[in-house]
């Protein structure tokens, strides 16, 4: 099924601090899936922040990049609009559901889904300032006294959303328990506009499981692509041809770790690069054999060539077969 003008159901979630362009590059490189960026903040980019801008540029990327913005102010939408297009965005989504603490005492995020008429008025402001499609990722509802995702979906088509992203938590469940699939199939229910499911995939099992249970036109995977960034790809492939994925042997995770934590030292610098790929290093690792005692090792190396060295030399001294069903 294609939606929009994207070729594949399976999207790359926004992630801040995740989803960068080393790791959109590594994402992009087993083949098919949408990628999204990590949150730009578009009050930054009014300012011309240098940091926010390096984000927000695309231009590069040889694949197409839905950027996803951040703010609460409607004319600040419609700049970075206008800023993320030249600056190379194939689509921009509106971020209506980070739950982070920071963002919604300035009124974004999922604070949004408490002031719909303002949501409202940000979206037309984006989708007027901008040719690009405007998609929304929003959550079930604030909590669970405040549960209004089929109402945000129906004003977001009508404010003009080309198609919406749904979460099925609360933002005061954050990433706790279990995604309610339900809400999402009550949104799809609602509106004609194309509807992405968010919650849970953590497989080929889960994708096919939330697409017939929702009846969405697409998937979301975030946290489950976190040290397997080849999920995307094997998702969209099973979706089309049916084929499960075959599991990663330790001698490929190893590959794939090293070409990350070098493309992030390309990026960010070796010690910028060090400290990011600790967080890395942990997801790459789980559930292998002895990993606590290597990522706290890892956490104390202090340069990069040891570190690499480190990472080659765990890998390298993993037992044949001992956890491949673990990958």
């Amino acid at each position: 099924m294609k939606i929009l003008d994207f070729n594949s159901q399976v999207f790359l979630a926004p992630m801040a601090g995740i989803t960068d362009r080393p790791f959109r590059r590594l994402a992009a490189s087993f083949g098919g899936g949408n990628i999204v960026s990590e949150m730009v903040a578009v009050n930054a980019l009014e300012r011309k922040n240098t940091k926010t801008c390096r984000i927000a540029d695309v231009r590069d990327e040889a694949y197409p990049v839905v950027v996803q913005l951040v703010g609460s102010d409607p004319a600040l939408f419609a700049e970075a609009a206008k800023t993320a297009a030249d600056l190379g965005a194939h689509s921009l989504d509106i971020n209506m559901g980070c739950p982070v603490r920071k963002i919604v005492n300035n009124n974004a995020g999922s604070s949004l889904m408490q002031t719909p008429l303002l949501a409202a008025k940000i979206i037309e402001a984006t989708v007027a300032a901008s040719a690009l499609k405007v998609s929304v990722k929003f959550r079930k509802g604030w909590d669970h006294e405040h549960i209004n995702a089929v109402e945000i979906a129906r004003m977001c088509e009508e404010s003009g959303a080309a198609y919406v992203t749904v979460h099925g938590r609360t933002r005061s469940d954050f990433y706790a328990g279990k995604a309610d699939w339900d809400i999402i199939a009550a949104v799809k229910q609602a509106v004609k506009i194309p509807v992405v499911a968010n919650g849970d995939v953590c497989d080929a099992d889960s994708a096919a499981a939330i697409l017939r249970h929702t009846g969405a036109d697409g998937l979301m995977i975030g946290r489950a692509a976190l040290g397997a960034p080849w999920l995307i790809a094997d998702i969209d492939c099973f979706l089309k041809t049916g084929k499960k994925p075959e599991a990663r042997s330790t001698d490929v995770v190893k590959e794939v770790l090293l070409r990350h934590v070098r493309s992030l030292c390309d990026y960010y610098g070796e010690r910028t690069a060090l400290q990011l790929s600790r967080k890395y290093v942990c997801w790459y690792c789980k559930g292998l054999h002895d990993a606590k005692r290597f990522r706290e090792q890892y956490t104390k190396i202090d340069g990069m060539a040891e570190a690499l060295a480190a990472a080659e030399a765990y890998f390298d001294g993993l037992k044949f077969g001992a956890t491949e069903e673990k990958i």
